[in-house]
Order: C-alpha cells, then sequence, then structure tokens
C-alpha cells in the first residue's frame, strides 16, 4: 500500500471536502478555535498553509465526519466496516472450517493476511531531510495549544512507536506528547497501554526505552493503530488488512525501530526509565482540563521528514471532534468481534455524546431469565478498551440502538430500579474520570432494560402495540392516494413534540 497522507488530502480535495487556509493563522488557540466550529457543523477538512512561527502547513479536521473516516478506509458505506469486522474477528479467534466453503473463506482470509504483510522501503521518502543536534529544535513543528489553560503545546496524531525487549513485538500508540523543551517531550499514556508496559520492561532491564514519533500518515494507518488487537498481532499487519495491502516500512535512522516510510516528520529518541517531568494540564475527551501528572520523558536526538513536509495533528475535548468519528468507525467494527465473544449480542452502540466509551447500549435476543446481566458483565471483559465504560444499557433485540427516543422508552417502561439496576464499586477506572471519587477506582452501573420473563416477574407482561398488517399496507399502498406524498416520515421535527435538540447532536 503506497498511499499516504498526501493522497488522502487530493482525495478530499477533489471531493470538494478540503478548504486551504492561506492568510496567517496562529498555531497557538486561534487554529483549534476555528476548526471546533467546523467539527459541531460537520464541516470540510482544511489546510493551513501560512502557519505563523513555522515553515510548515498544518492538515486538521481530516476525519472530522464519519464519512471521510470511511473514505479513510476504502470504503462508501459504514456498514462496509462490520464485513472488516467479521474478517479481523476470524483472525483473532481462528476456528477450524467444517465445511468446503468455510475452508475457502479462511483461505481468503489467510491470502489477504500474506498481502497485508509489511514490506521494507529501502530509500524512504520519511528521510528526504535529515536533522540531529545541534540543529534540532522542536520548537519549528507547528505544534498546537487547543486550550487557554493548556500548559503547553502539544502533539496529537503522531504514531508513538516502541518494541518489547523481550519479544521484539512492536507496539504502535496514539497518545498526546507535551513539549517541555526544544529536544524534549513528555509523553501521556495509561498504564495499561502498549509503550507503558513496553516501558517497565526495559526499566526491569535497566534500559532505556528506543521511542519514534510517525507525523503525518494515511489516516488508515492511524484507524489500525486505535484499532485494540492481542498484543501478539502487529497494527502494521492490520494497516495492510484495512488497506488490502502491505504499506511500506523504513528503519529508522538511529533506532532499532521501523516507521511508515511514507511519513511526513519521524522523531527518533528515548526514554530513560524513572525521568518524568509534569505534564498538564490539558483540555481532554471528557470535555474538562486534566489534572497535572509527572509523564516519561522522551529525549530526540533526530528529526527527518519528506521535502516540503505537511504536518497533521488534532485535538481533544467534548464531542463532536476528530476522535468521536474515529470511534464510530471502530465501533462497526468492534460489532462482529464483540459478538463473536459475547453471542448473545445481537448489536452494540457507543454514542458519541457520552464521549464514544463512558456508556454502551447493547442489544440481545433474550432466552433465559438474568441474561441481560450476563451479557453486561461479559462486555466489560470483552475487550480492554470496555474496562472504561461507566453505563451498560441493554435492551431487547427490536430496539433500534441508535435511535434514543427508542432507548429511553425501553428504560422507562422495562425498568424497575431496584430489580433491574446494579452497580460494581471501586473497579479499576479511567483516571480522566473526574466524576469518580477515587481518581483511577470508580463504579459500574448495568441497566437491564429488557422484557422481564419469570422468574424476573411473577406477573404477565403486556403485549406490545402494534399495527394491523392489513391496514398497515393499505395505507402504505394509498399513501400517494391521500395527497401526503410529499411528506417525508424519515425526518422528525422534534420542536413538534414539546421539545428540542441541540443542532450538534448526532447519536445515529
Amino acid at each position: 500500500m503506497t498511499k499516504d497522507l498526501r493522497h488522502y488530502l487530493q482525495l478530499l480535495e477533489q471531493r470538494q471536502q478540503l478548504r486551504r487556509i492561506t492568510v496567517p493563522v496562529d498555531p497557538d488557540l486561534e487554529m483549534a478555535e476555528i476548526c471546533n466550529r467546523l467539527l459541531a457543523a460537520g464541516g470540510p477538512a482544511l489546510l493551513f498553509e501560512n502557519v505563523i512561527g513555522s515553515p510548515y502547513p498544518v492538515a486538521i479536521n481530516l476525519l472530522g465526519t464519519l464519512e471521510r473516516v470511511c473514505w479513510a478506509m476504502n470504503m462508501d458505506d459504514p456498514l462496509e466496516l462490520e464485513t472488516l469486522g467479521e474478517k479481523l474477528g476470524k483472525l483473532q479467534q481462528p476456528k477450524p472450517p467444517k465445511t468446503l466453503s468455510q475452508a475457502l473463506d479462511f483461505g481468503k482470509i489467510l491470502f489477504d493476511v500474506v498481502r497485508a504483510k509489511p514490506s521494507r522501503d529501502l530509500l524512504p521518502p520519511c528521510q528526504q531531510v535529515v536533522i540531529t543536534a545541534p540543529d534540532l529544535d522542536l520548537r519549528q513543528l507547528p505544534l498546537i495549544r487547543p486550550y487557554p489553560k493548556d500548559a503547553g503545546k502539544i502533539m496529537t496524531l503522531g504514531l508513538v512507536i516502541t518494541k518489547d525487549c523481550e519479544t521484539g513485538i512492536p507496539n504502535v500508540g496514539i497518545y498526546r506528547l507535551q513539549l517541555q523543551s526544544p529536544t524534549t517531550m513528555t509523553v501521556h499514556w495509561l498504564s495499561v497501554r502498549g509503550g507503558a508496559r513496553h516501558l517497565r520492561k526495559a526499566a526491569a532491564q535497566g534500559k532505556k526505552l528506543e521511542v519514534a514519533v510517525a507525523v503525518g500518515v494515511h489516516p488508515l494507518i492511524i484507524m489500525a493503530a486505535a484499532t485494540p488487537i492481542p498484543v501478539d498481532l502487529s497494527e502494521w499487519l492490520f494497516a495492510g488488512l484495512y488497506g488490502g495491502g502491505g504499506i511500506h516500512l523504513a528503519k529508522c535512522k538511529t533506532l532499532d525501530l521501523e516507521v511508515p516510510a511514507q511519513s511526513e516528520f519521524v522523531l527518533e529518541g528515548t526514554i530513560t526509565p524513572g525521568e518524568v517531568l509534569p505534564d498538564g494540564p490539558c483540555g481532554d475527551h471528557m470535555g474538562y482540563y486534566g489534572g497535572v501528572e509527572d509523564s516519561p520523558v522522551i529525549h530526540f536526538h533526530c528529526l527527518t521528514h519528506r521535502r516540503n513536509p505537511i504536518y497533521l495533528t488534532t485535538f481533544s475535548g467534548r464531542p463532536p471532534k476528530e476522535e468521536a468519528m474515529i470511534a464510530l468507525a471502530l465501533n462497526r467494527i468492534y460489532t462482529p468481534i464483540l459478538r463473536q465473544q459475547v453471542p448473545e449480542i445481537v448489536d452494540f452502540f457507543l454514542p458519541m455524546e457520552a464521549l464514544s466509551y463512558k456508556a454502551a447500549i447493547i442489544s440481545i435476543d433474550k432466552a433465559y431469565p438474568g441474561q441481560a446481566r450476563r451479557a453486561a458483565l461479559a462486555f466489560w471483559s470483552a475487550l480492554p478498551q470496555f474496562t472504561y465504560t461507566k453505563f451498560v444499557i441493554v435492551v431487547d433485540k427490536e430496539i433500534n440502538i441508535r435511535d434514543p427516543r427508542q432507548v429511553v422508552w425501553a428504560i422507562s417502561s422495562k425498568v424497575d430500579p431496584s430489580r433491574d439496576v446494579f452497580i460494581l464499586g471501586e473497579t479499576p477506572f479511567d483516571s480522566l474520570d473526574f466524576a469518580s471519587e477515587k481518581i483511577g477506582l470508580g463504579g459500574r452501573m448495568g441497566i437491564d432494560a429488557t422484557t422481564k420473563i419469570p422468574p424476573e416477574t411473577d406477573h404477565p407482561w403486556g403485549d406490545p402495540l402494534t399495527s394491523d398488517p392489513e391496514v398497515a399496507r393499505r395505507v402504505t399502498e394509498r399513501w400517494q392516494e391521500y395527497g401526503l406524498g410529499d411528506i417525508d416520515l424519515t425526518a422528525v421535527d422534534a420542536t413538534r413534540f414539546g421539545y428540542e435538540l441541540d443542532p450538534a447532536f448526532r447519536w445515529r
């Protein structure tokens, strides 16, 4: 796969989804303010060509709509993401084929894996220009500061690449980096993430941890890095599966690490275990400023980049943001994988308005009492990122989980709080969640909003109200005859029902 960031920018421009800003714009606050307004309106991607204080242009909001995320993955319909998820699910938990057709299908998947293996580029574009000490100055990069109380400038869409010193297996993560000096940055990662795990192993062996940061890659590689996969699988392989062909990698100039050969920038450095500096406060995805935390320091000694490089960035905050659009796409990819691990789950949804992971809505094909509670408990342990899901709402399969009106109806009509709400207290939790009484520990709530069956209840449940099938068919056939053909029944004006939706509301 030879596509790079520039190919994607060309695609967006061809589809009139990219605006070039030629007037001077400050990466300190101004750039994020412009982008934030466009994100709320579902507006186009931006390329700032005249950045104050830096010679490099800045691309932002490339993944600001679900449509553009799908384009990045060579798809036009979000439902195609579930097909991809089915393929990934079979790779994560392969089962011996029982029929010839299953064997052929699995053979096709294995062929896709072979095609997805990365290749080595001996003359990588990312190393067309090499800068080392004493000429290295990270302040020349157009790092943004999104919010007034942010402690400093940040890097957000860099692929942070490390390697397990025992197994040699690399990890590719997306972590926030904060500028500390002309040659150092702190990295903010949770203790469960791959980079943090590699640092602990390096510390145990008394070694420094090598770190490469690749900035400005094709968004498809960003999607692969954001996908939760088993620790013994490679994000590079997943990127190849996403793109239908192996990506090109290059050996770093000074490190024993590989990076995407088409990257716009590559930073090379090391972390000395135990060396930390205060990181934050910084605006976070929860919609608040995060706290100040002592975080590992990366000492950079080499910067390479393409000729005329383009810097890619984004920022966190209350949805809608680019990270929320990425999460919506990943939600579709997770669905088949989750069904494979928890068979009773028909569908699940992580609403963007709930920060794309704080609340999950699950539909099940209920067959026995207590099944909703079992499904909720299984969900929390199915994938690592679900550990931090605070609320799980379980509904019947007939409920459209992407329609908030149906979900609220199910909760209101099927839940007795004394029976159907259960809480798990003092569980490991997201340190960025200020609602928790103790930082790092928090409770979880499960809500069983399914129809109750004995012995969950000792009285019969009422029959749901439905139309007469024959009358409904006749009305459909005569709709034009009634003179109502100009009314779009799929569009609901909420104000006519006495309430008003925020224009940025996107639960769908």
